[in-house]
């Protein structure tokens, strides 16, 4: 077996100066194979300094790209490329085990063998990314005689494509090269991609005349647990209408002009109708506007997300959908306790407390929960948790059972009460919980304390 293709580059020294290109090479220069040094020639073509580097987007989906070499530097390009929709080919001997496992799910080809030349037929463009130099070499040789770009992973000045640090913010890309200094063009890209997402530019309509709707989950309360995407869908918005539990600290970001619409669904108090909700999405996308729809933890856990897909597509609207960190398994593991735990459980249950055991209207199987085992977790449950504790214990579930109350999430009044399946309703009187409380019931509950 040949390493020489499925690791990563050897650590490098620090790269010469540049110097003024030239088209032939200085007898003076030291020649390392095909390869002249500091302004280095491999195969026909003269190694670039920054100043010789064309910034260019390439077009790849469903376009063969050949990349030699299946260690880790090779992972970073192949994923890079599977993400734009590149037609992926390995050649490496071996392969990490994440390369193996997407040729093995048809993800790319993996060609088990080291590099041939007519490895590169019907290619596009090319990445070695071998810990040989010689092997790197002769793919950059190869390439260039075939006229296709190619990078070279173990000395970038050696390769006709050089491959920038890259980062994306909705649908913006940012891509830096800053030299052959990629700490500094690292430095760069996050410096810019944090300025893009706080200046919340706001894309330019495509003269369509509709606008769109974006269901995003903004998670547990922490404006920090909010994923990437759903921070960029609000910094495109034109309208955001957002429910009481959504991280709302993350509406003073948004342009001035934008309008927010305050959907809170309080529990005995104010509450705007799922269907006037339905149709502020529908009117608003109709007149053009992008539309943020933002929730707390998941869209479709307990959301009502499917409602409101199904009211923007009966319109003939597009809808995207961005998952959030649900608070059924977050605000427990905020806490300290995980849902499963080897040697405790082996699964968990979800489940709205909303309507108490026994409500015509409630599809639970309570005593089947009770007989279930495991982690059972309850949503909306405060107002039902007598009940539910009643019927739990009915059931067959230990009084000492361990439970934990956790209320107000992933937020500064946050708080955890731990206690017993008998004790816990007067335990949660006391102590004066309110909504949003979520119940852990099980023996995760006492771990974490």
């Amino acid at each position: 077996m040949t390493q020489s293709q499925s690791t990563d580059p050897p650590r490098r020294g620090a790269t010469p100066p540049s110097v003024p290109p030239r088209l032939t090479p200085d007898p003076t220069d030291a020649v390392a194979g095909n390869a002249v040094a500091g302004n280095a020639v491999a195969g026909n073509a003269v190694a670039a300094t920054a100043a010789d580097v064309l910034p260019l987007g390439l077009v790849v989906r469903g376009r063969r790209v050949v990349v030699v070499g299946a260690g880790t530097v090779a992972l970073r390009r192949v994923m890079a490329l599977l993400a734009v929709g590149a037609d992926v080919h390995v050649v490496a001997p071996e392969a990490t085990p994440a390369l193996a496992e997407l040729a093995v799910g048809g993800a790319l080809t993996w060609l088990h063998r080291a590099f041939a030349a007519d490895d590169l037929a019907g290619a596009w463009l090319v990445a070695a990314c071998t810990n040989d130099p010689l092997v790197n070499e002769a793919v950059v040789a190869a390439a260039n005689e075939r006229q296709l770009f190619c990078s070279r992973a173990d000395d970038g000045r050696l390769g006709s494509a050089w491959n920038p640090a890259v980062g994306r913010v909705g649908a913006v890309t940012v891509a830096v090269q800053a030299g052959r200094d990629p700490g500094r063009a690292v430095a760069i890209r996050d410096l810019l991609v944090a300025t893009v997402e706080a200046a919340a530019i706001p894309a330019v309509r495509s003269g369509s005349g509709l606008g769109r709707v974006i269901l995003v989950g903004g998670g547990p309360g922490d404006p920090g647990l909010i994923t990437v995407r759903g921070r960029a869908a609000l910094a495109e918005a034109d309208v955001v209408i957002a429910d009481r539990l959504a991280p709302l600290v993350l509406l003073d970001e948004l342009r001035s002009d934008v309008v927010i619409v305050d959907a809170a669904k309080v529990p005995g108090g104010p509450s705007l109708p799922q269907d006037e909700i339905n149709r502020l999405l529908v009117e608003h996308s109709l007149a053009g506007r992008v539309v943020v729809r933002l929730k707390g933890g998941d869209p479709f856990v307990f959301g009502r997300g499917g409602e409101e897909v199904e009211a923007c597509l009966a319109a003939g609207l597009a809808v995207e959908v961005v998952p959030g960190v649900t608070s059924a398994i977050s605000v427990p593991a905020l806490a300290g306790i995980p849902v499963t735990h080897r040697g405790l459980t082996q699964g968990f249950t979800v489940v709205s407390g909303h309507l108490a055991p026994g409500h015509p209207d409630s599809t639970l199987d309570w005593p089947a929960l009770a007989r279930l085992g495991g982690t059972l977790v309850i949503l909306m449950g405060l107002k039902s948790i007598p009940a539910i504790c009643s019927v739990l214990l009915e059931s067959g579930l230990a009084a000492d059972t361990a439970v934990a109350a956790l209320q107000d999430g992933a937020t500064a009044t946050a708080r955890t009460l731990r206690t017993t399946l008998g004790s816990l309703t007067a335990e949660v009187a006391v102590a004066g919980f309110r909504t949003p409380t979520i119940f852990v019931v099980g023996a995760v509950a006492a771990l974490g304390a």
